[in-house]
């Protein structure tokens, strides 16, 4: 079996990638907490505090559910900016990529692990390196491209 790609990571792809990660850890845990108790603080003390301290209440309340994922998207999109395309070639010897003029092979004894998000596929090569495949590139190859890996990641 063979699935090719070439494609470029967008800065939405990066994005994404970047919630899954915070929120899908105990970082994510400790927004989530510190959300919640700003907004409890906030709804409790609204009425009896003054306008210094219902400023930073409602900016404590938009830290993580608005304003770092917009820091977390500019930063983002400033990455996919400088990206270029890359062509990926999955068959049973291993992952053929390609950059430009130069080319690698990955055999699949490399490949560290595979993760299926709603929104995409990664395939890493230690916990720091891999490859990014949304589903906008795998279209309606995602759930095949998935077992594909999964046999493979098994040999």
């Amino acid at each position: 079996m063979r699935y090719e790609y070439t494609y470029r990571n967008t800065g939405m792809d990066i994005w994404q990638l970047s919630m899954y990660y915070i929120y899908g850890s105990m970082v994510g845990v400790c927004n989530v907490i510190f959300t919640a108790a700003v907004l409890t603080l906030t709804i409790v003390r609204w009425e009896t505090s003054g306008n210094l301290f219902r400023v930073i209440a409602v900016l404590g309340c938009f830290l993580f559910p608005v304003i770092q994922p917009l820091a977390v998207y500019g930063k983002a999109k400033k990455q996919a900016a400088t990206s270029h395309d890359i062509r990926l070639r999955f068959d049973d010897t291993g992952i053929h990529v390609g950059q430009g003029e130069e080319n690698q092979d990955i055999s699949w004894n490399k490949i560290r692990r595979i993760a299926r998000k709603p929104s995409m596929i990664l395939v890493f090569l230690n916990s720091t390196h891999g490859f990014v495949l949304p589903n906008r590139i795998l279209k309606e190859e995602k759930n095949d491209f998935y077992t594909f890996l999964s046999s493979r990641m098994k040999k």
